[in-house]
């Protein structure tokens, strides 16, 4: 079986055990990024505590969790959240949603929630050509400044998560296939191959 990312096994020890525990208990399967970040499970609960700091200080619904996570993921061209957030906000929304926020088209979501997605998506590809003109934007749909201060972290927290899984080849797991709807599925044609379609090959 090819390996589901660069490295080789990580260490056993209590945190990873952890970590492999609160992915089972979320998604039911231990995940490839799991895998991955049992080199560093402390890091990774530090960072997911300050993740979670973020969205609950600041009143975020799922439902803008997963259009954030999704924008900003599919613009970084991240498969593994794009398929896995897109998957939780087709269960919060409906897939055709979902698949809009992963390929930019955003039908489906209100006023205020396409702002959010279009900022994400500028923070994520070119965070330098930010204007004062796109945060006015975000203001004219409602959003206040701390909401557009916790939105822009939450981003900048996720990317980072999303870089390390793709720059150390983390895939999606095999078993996103049998769980994302196919509007999803098709939406995502970028990033690293689900782990099916590489072992199969």
């Amino acid at each position: 079986m090819t390996s589901p990312h660069f490295l080789g096994d990580a260490p056993d020890s209590p945190a990873a055990q952890r970590l492999y525990e609160h992915y089972l208990a979320e998604d039911g399967y231990v995940m490839n990024v799991s895998r991955l970040w049992a080199y560093g499970p402390e890091d990774h609960e530090k960072l997911f505590d300050l993740i979670t700091h973020v969205w609950e200080s600041n009143g975020m619904t799922f439902r803008q969790r997963g259009i954030l996570v999704g924008a900003a993921a599919s613009a970084l061209g991240n498969s593994v959240c794009s398929l896995v957030w897109g998957t939780r906000l087709a269960g919060e929304a409906d897939p055709e949603t979902a698949a809009a926020v992963l390929t930019g088209r955003d039908d489906g979501l209100t006023a205020k929630e396409r702002a959010m997605a279009s900022w994400a998506r500028k923070v994520v590809r070119d965070p330098n050509g930010t204007a004062q003109r796109d945060v006015q934007d975000l203001r004219d749909a409602g959003w206040a400044d701390g909401e557009i201060f916790a939105i822009t972290l939450f981003c900048g927290l996720r990317v980072a998560f999303s870089t390390v899984n793709d720059a150390l080849g983390a895939r999606p797991d095999a078993e996103i296939l049998d769980r994302a709807p196919q509007a999803v599925l098709d939406a995502v044609d970028y990033g690293r191959p689900v782990e099916d379609a590489v072992t199969a090959g």
